[in-house]
């Protein structure tokens, strides 16, 4: 062994005395038995930070029920359907309501195969080792995304109910479907760029790359069944009886001068009872007089032979181009108050690449509260997996305290996460509550998964203000939530991003 391969080598001294200050120390032992035996993060699980989090808020969506993206990488989906389904439900008075996600992914997996043959096209002079043709070649038509995905395949697409296209086993479970797909797209790029090599002029290979979308539209069509062009929508409003039980009656102080109450309309608990001269009240009066059936009487909402287009612009009472990504990444190559846009990540190729703003924390939070504060969730963009407990629904570095088990700080900051990959974005989810102290600001937040109803508390989670400040990275805002120095950034030119720099890691 030469002098240089000795000095970097693991040397057996060192390593006998690493094992002997390991056994002089009974917190290591305790540790490595509770570790070994439960896993990391159950030993590592501290009973005083999860009691500091309780599940209350005092600033609450009502949301419908927990959704499930499975063994699927379609998180931004999920979460931005359940942005706008929330929405859509209280437009129209729904009990729950779910999207198709199918839909948008088949979609997906179509305008991205075909954006992906677009940029091999784009790079046709780049070697196939050069950093930008390895980051197109990477993943051609995964799953993951974000925010602006979506709405380019909304406004292109339209949406459906889940009723409409349901989930399959390739949408749940999409590794299979997803592997021989992108294997299938590799093969149309050789050719694609061996094509041109011999002299194909660009009409022959556009010609030839339509021909290959074929393909991928029949691969698309057997994993998950082809998406409907129009459709069937039916839905009952909830009966708003059910929610005035036990209000007190208002006709006596609605009652004219006479004391006759015209039109009482208040519900269970009337007593306009004691005044024969009430002329039409109809408290009760209309119920007594109809037999009792076990028939639903309620309202019906009915659409027959609707479009995806028709049904997203009749029925979702926002428009997904009016929410502007905000991030925060305290980067010196980023600074703050200016916008950014990625090359190379659009999925759907004529609507162009994702951007994103980049602002203060202060300036980010004001804006996630502000549009809590006036009823309408968040989509949010974090790296899932820090300090985190999937299973008990738990975001908080107090909660997970791995620093006490392994006896070392975790010291890095948000900035180091992102330059050195530690904690990206890889995972989107949506803010349905906050709680504020006794000084207005937040010290937790409630968010909604989408990892089914047995993770966290029936499907949600807490997270503690530290961990939003720490790993939150990303959030779409309602434009009338910017305040204007940020408003005015949108219309500044971009400054271009590479498709491998920080920040641009597609949400899974």
């Amino acid at each position: 062994m030469t002098a240089n391969a000795s000095a970097r080598a693991i040397k057996p001294e060192l390593l006998r005395t690493y094992t002997e200050d390991f056994n002089k120390d009974r917190a290591n032992l305790i540790a490595a038995d509770a570790a070994v035996s439960a896993g990391v993060l159950k030993a590592a699980t501290d009973y005083r930070g999860v009691r500091a989090l309780p599940r209350d808020f005092s600033i609450e969506l009502k949301q419908g029920s927990i959704t499930n993206q499975e063994r699927s990488g379609r998180c931004w989906m999920f979460a931005s359907l359940n942005t706008l389904r929330y929405e859509l439900m209280h437009r129209w008075n729904l009990e729950d309501f779910e999207f198709s996600e199918t839909y948008l992914f088949f979609w997906d997996a179509m305008e991205k195969s075909n954006t992906y043959l677009e940029n091999v096209l784009r790079t046709l002079d780049e070697a196939t080792d050069s950093r930008l043709f390895e980051a197109i070649n990477e993943s051609p038509a995964d799953d993951g995304g974000w925010w602006q995905m979506f709405a380019a395949l909304v406004n292109k697409y339209g949406l459906v109910p889940k009723s409409a296209y349901p989930e399959s086993e390739n949408s749940r479970n999409s590794d299979d479907f997803k592997q021989y797909l992108n294997s299938k797209l590799r093969e149309f790029a050789a050719e694609l760029r061996r094509r041109s090599a011999a002299g194909a002029s660009e009409d022959e290979l556009r010609a030839l790359k339509d021909e290959y979308m074929g393909t991928v539209y029949r691969i698309c069509a057997v994993a998950l069944g082809e998406p409907p062009e129009k459709f069937d929508f039916f839905a009952r409003p909830k009966d708003d009886d059910e929610d005035k039980k036990g209000e007190a009656c208002k006709c006596k102080a609605e009652a004219d001068a006479d004391g006759k109450a015209e039109s009482c309309k208040c519900g269970e608990s009337c007593k306009c009872e004691g005044k024969s001269d009430a002329k039409a009240c109809k408290c009760d009066k209309d119920k007594s007089d109809k037999p009792k059936t076990g028939k639903d009487e309620r309202p019906q909402i009915r659409e027959i032979g609707i479009t995806p287009l028709e049904f997203y612009k009749k029925y979702v009472p926002v428009d997904v181009n009016d929410f502007v990504t905000l991030a925060n990444a305290p980067l010196k190559n980023r600074p703050f108050n200016q916008r950014y846009r990625i090359r190379f990540s659009a999925n759907v190729a004529e609507a162009g690449d994702m951007e994103f703003v980049n602002v203060p924390l202060d300036v980010f939070k004001k804006a996630a509260l502000d549009q809590l504060t006036a009823g309408h969730p968040i989509w949010f963009a974090c790296d899932c997996t820090q300090f985190a407990l999937r299973k008990d629904g738990f975001f908080d570095q107090s909660v997970v305290r791995v620093d006490q088990l392994f006896g070392t700080e975790f010291t890095g900051d948000k900035a180091h996460g992102l330059e050195y990959g530690d904690s990206p974005s890889n995972h989107a989810m949506t803010f349905t509550g906050v709680n504020l102290g006794e000084d207005g600001k937040p010290n937790r937040w409630k968010v909604e998964n989408s990892w089914g109803k047995d993770a966290g508390e029936d499907g949600y989670y807490v997270m503690s203000d530290a961990w939003f400040d720490r790993y939150v990275t990303e959030l779409i805002i309602r434009k009338e939530y910017l305040d204007d120095a940020t408003r005015a950034l949108l219309t500044t030119e971009p400054v271009e991003l590479d498709p491998w720099q920080p920040l641009t890691r597609r949400c899974r």
